[in-house]
């Protein structure tokens, strides 16, 4: 047996595990140290940079020490943690403070190499994307540092994790309508589409999708909606890829696989 590891989770709200025991934080800016700490594991962080991060907007005069006291209570509950073999993770280092501990012990470090092993996936082992990009939005449970992301470089971090997330869903979408247009959740999709309007890729995956399901006017409206909220929000046309989706549902390009209502013989039911 490998020995135990402490696992910090951060997609989500902000928790560590040990030996399947889960383990939250009591103190606000210790979780801020810790999560800034996680993101870089094994580089270390300047405490002029978790300073900042703590205490941008109200500059204290002993901030320092105040950063020393919030480090001691992290030290304090991983060495409670791991009933002192965990000392040793929390190093201190001449410019600040580092975490020596493996990337993939951070679920989101875990969720960004199987997001990028399932998007290379998806053309060649749909089948494989799916199973790795399933497991790697399985980690998600809330919004991206959803207890930390106060200052700046943890907003920043939570955003970018946020749109990678997007993406992996992006991705496994297209998998699933390569392997089995049936397994796509058109309503989640059309949520998804409508909240990041921006995202021109969600409203293409959203039109192959119904026209799949044999709903071709549906799919076609799709693309006048995406149009017109292009157009009032941005100034924009909708791009090539779109504007490609959109003439190949017109001309039901076999390209684009088979309506369900051709695949079973009938029209589809009333939805």
């Amino acid at each position: 047996m490998g020995v135990p590891t402490v696992e910090i989770n951060v997609l989500g709200p902000l928790f560590l595990s040990y030996e399947n025991k889960r383990y939250t934080m009591a103190s606000k800016r210790a979780s801020v140290v810790l999560t800034m700490l996680a993101l870089s594991p094994g580089v270390p962080v300047t405490a002029d940079q978790l300073v900042d991060e703590l205490w941008a907007d109200q500059p204290m005069a002993n901030a320092r020490n105040a950063l020393q006291a919030n480090v001691g209570r992290l030290r304090k509950l991983l060495q409670s943690m791991t009933e002192g073999s965990g000392s040793g993770l929390l190093r201190t280092v001449s410019s600040g403070y580092v975490l020596d501990a493996p990337a993939d012990t951070v679920d989101a470090h875990r969720f960004l190499e199987l997001a990028d092993a399932g998007a290379a996936l998806v053309q060649r082992d749909p089948v494989r994307a799916i199973d790795t990009l399933e497991a790697a939005l399985g980690l998600w449970r809330g919004p991206a540092l959803t207890d930390t992301c106060d200052g700046m470089r943890c907003r920043i971090q939570a955003a970018h994790l946020e749109e990678r997330r997007i993406t992996a869903y992006e991705d496994l979408t297209a998998a699933q309508l390569s392997v089995d247009a049936a397994r796509v959740s058109v309503s989640e999709l059309r949520q998804l589409a409508v909240e990041h309007s921006g995202r021109e890729r969600l409203s293409e995956l959203l039109m192959l999708a119904l026209y799949r399901d044999g709903r071709q006017a549906e799919a076609l409206e799709v693309f006048h909606g995406a149009r017109r909220r292009l157009a009032g929000d941005l100034g924009l046309e909708p791009g090539r890829a779109l504007h490609h989706a959109y003439q190949a549902i017109l001309r039901q390009d076999e390209t684009l696989g088979e309506p369900r209502r051709t695949l079973l013989g009938s029209a589809p039911a009333m939805r």
